[in-house]
């Protein structure tokens, strides 16, 4: 049996997202960085890995009620992801670049971070709208006809990894946003605009972990494995 500290931070969040929480608070990555162990992510953060470990038993204790979306038929979680991350991006991407533009211009002078921002948040916006389109068009029909038809079919490897290769140009693009906002905390002297920016930023970086771990953790690898067993 695996150890806690041997197992796939990925995987950890796969079987109880409520482990996000915890990873999430030591800065830990579980979507793009999903596969390397819980002990390899510590160690290159210089994290102790008994406290992690701690707080991750302790969720034991507590009510596991919510959504198991490892047990999800891949169908219904590539139609979710649809439905609740992909329109929530595309919500989200015009107010992103509406408030970094006027804050921009507004502040730009005083906080030149501002600038680097706007620029980070334009190729955001480029990279997800290919992104949403790429898997709506080409991969999930395909993941859903496996499932429907169980009959032999293709989730091509190439188009997995371009997704995956794209998750983690999104995902340091936001590293970088959230380096030069200084962790999402606006200053003393932003105005509504400004805070207003900061808020959805940070809350366009939470549904992304969550977006990006659904499909590297959980429908990329069992969609491949299902079209193994078929064919």
């Amino acid at each position: 049996m695996t150890t806690l500290s041997q197992k796939p931070v990925g995987e950890i969040v796969a079987e109880d997202y409520r482990t996000s929480q915890v990873l999430r608070s030591y800065g830990l990555d579980f979507c793009c960085g999903g596969g390397r162990t819980l002990e390899k992510a510590c160690s290159s953060k210089k994290i102790n890995i008994e406290e992690v470990i701690r707080d991750l038993e302790a969720l034991n204790e507590k009510d596991r009620s919510g959504d198991n979306y490892n047990e999800w038929a891949l169908d219904f979680l590539a139609d979710y992801i649809v439905n609740t991350h992909h329109t929530y991006v595309r919500k989200m991407l015009p107010e992103l670049n509406f408030y970094a533009e006027k804050v921009a211009r507004v502040h730009g002078e005083r906080h030149p971070e501002l600038l680097d921002i706007l620029q980070n948040v334009r190729l955001l916006s480029e990279e997800m709208i290919g992104h949403l389109e790429k898997e709506e068009v080409e991969l999930f029909p395909q993941i859903k006809n496996l499932v429907q038809s169980s009959v032999k079919g293709e989730v091509k490897d190439g188009i997995v990894e371009a997704l995956e290769d794209e998750h983690d140009k999104a995902g340091a693009l936001m590293e970088t946003i959230e380096g030069l906002t200084d962790g999402f905390n606006a200053p003393d002297d932003a105005c509504a605009s400004y805070r207003v920016l900061f808020q959805n930023l940070e809350g366009f970086q939470q549904d992304l972990h969550k977006h990006v771990h659904l499909e590297n953790n959980i429908l990329f690898p069992k969609a491949l494995k299902l079209e193994a067993l078929l064919n």
